[in-house]
């Protein structure tokens, strides 16, 4: 629906003339009248602090995405690593453009599918948001010192719950919340077979399977640019599959997708043609052997675990430089004196990128000049 400008005898009175209700009224009717009856209804949204007043344009999905990007936690996610770390190459994928590329595949699903775009677009861009700097071997090094417990998904939602805002979150929606909760699959199945695990709207399992796609492209394409793979070792039946191109890989993971999933007694079934689902577990398997854990890629992890460690007993020990700190990345009103102090300083190595953590690793352990 187009919106023309109302009659107006002065430049005073230029404005729309807009229907009646709210547009976000409109666009929740819209979303009744040709959204599949397997997509999530944004009227139907429920927030985390409930009663809270609509915003009279946006919906509720609409307002979650908004919240995300304009966090601090978003745009944290430029500088850190998503497999190599701190690449100085431009064109290496960081933790943002890896957002921006899921949400981008997440769309196109939704779309297609006639699900909610908005909602999971808000997905997408906000499960990464807990990630640790220098990427999974950061997550692994908080698993070791802080608790075995430390996911960065289950960090994700402390985010948006308790960290981001100064410390009183961004009170986004239940089902973008529980997307982003239930986004990850480590090297599990990407739809998990504990209904438990399963995100509870399609829009949310459909970012589970974007996300897969996004990394076992880039990550590839990142692998070969560095040099720790030839193009000559990528299987052969991972091409034949999926394709010898980014393109090529992107658009036959998404059209497979969406030709082989379908309707049951019990909803919307998420599947991929067996063919492509093996090729896309071989590919995965290939990098995690070949690129992941090489040597080059680890030695480099080795070297994060022991900046991370470092900072995580420096600030257990000391109580200003921590709240100094917390003060500097705008999370002081997350200091919670009835929480345990490895909490926050979980919070706080957390939240920083790969270059913040670098740079404070250097001016508290490197002699500095003194003349």
């Amino acid at each position: 629906m187009r919106f023309k400008p109302a009659p107006h005898k002065t430049i005073e009175t230029n404005v729309f003339a807009l229907p009646e209700g709210s547009l976000r009224e409109q666009f929740e009717a819209r979303e009744r009248r040709f959204m599949s009856p397997f997509g999530c209804l944004s009227a139907n949204a429920l927030r985390r602090v409930p009663n809270t007043p609509p915003c009279p344009v946006r919906t509720a999905f609409q307002q979650d995405r908004d919240r995300i990007v304009y966090s601090n936690a978003f745009r944290r996610l430029k500088y850190k690593t998503q497999v190599f770390l701190n690449p100085m190459g431009d064109e290496y994928r960081t933790r943002l453009t890896h957002t921006l590329e899921v949400a981008q595949i997440a769309r196109t699903i939704a779309r297609a599918m006639f699900l909610n775009e908005d909602l999971a677009e808000a997905i997408a861009l906000g499960h990464d948001l807990g990630h640790t700097p220098f990427g999974h071997g950061g997550e692994t090094a908080l698993k070791e010192i802080y608790s075995a417990t430390f996911t960065h998904n289950k960090q994700s939602l402390r985010v948006v719950d308790c960290l981001e805002n100064n410390g009183q979150g961004l009170n986004l929606t239940r089902e973008v919340r529980d997307g982003i909760l239930k986004h990850s699959k480590g090297f599990g199945r990407v739809m998990p077979e504990n209904p438990a695990e399963l995100p509870m709207t399609a829009e949310g399992r459909i970012v589970r399977f974007a996300d897969i796609m996004a990394y076992l492209n880039h990550d590839l394409d990142d692998a070969i640019r560095s040099g720790v793979i030839g193009a000559h070792q990528v299987p052969d039946v991972c091409l034949q599959v999926l394709g010898c191109s980014h393109s090529e890989r992107a658009i036959g993971m998404i059209r497979d997708l969406i030709a082989n999933s379908h309707s049951s007694p019990k909803g919307l079934v998420l599947q991929m043609s067996a063919p492509v689902n093996e090729a896309m577990q071989i590919l995965r398997n290939f990098l995690y052997d070949n690129v992941y854990r090489s040597d080059r890629v680890h030695q480099e992890f080795v070297k994060a675990k022991k900046i991370l460690s470092d900072l995580y007993a420096h600030f257990l020990g000391n109580e200003p430089d921590l709240q100094k700190e917390l003060h500097a990345m705008e999370m002081h009103g997350c200091s919670d004196r009835s929480q345990p102090r490895e909490r926050l300083v979980c919070d706080l190595l957390a939240s920083m990128t790969d270059r913040y953590a670098m740079g404070l690793y250097k001016r508290i352990f490197f002699p500095s000049p003194t003349i």
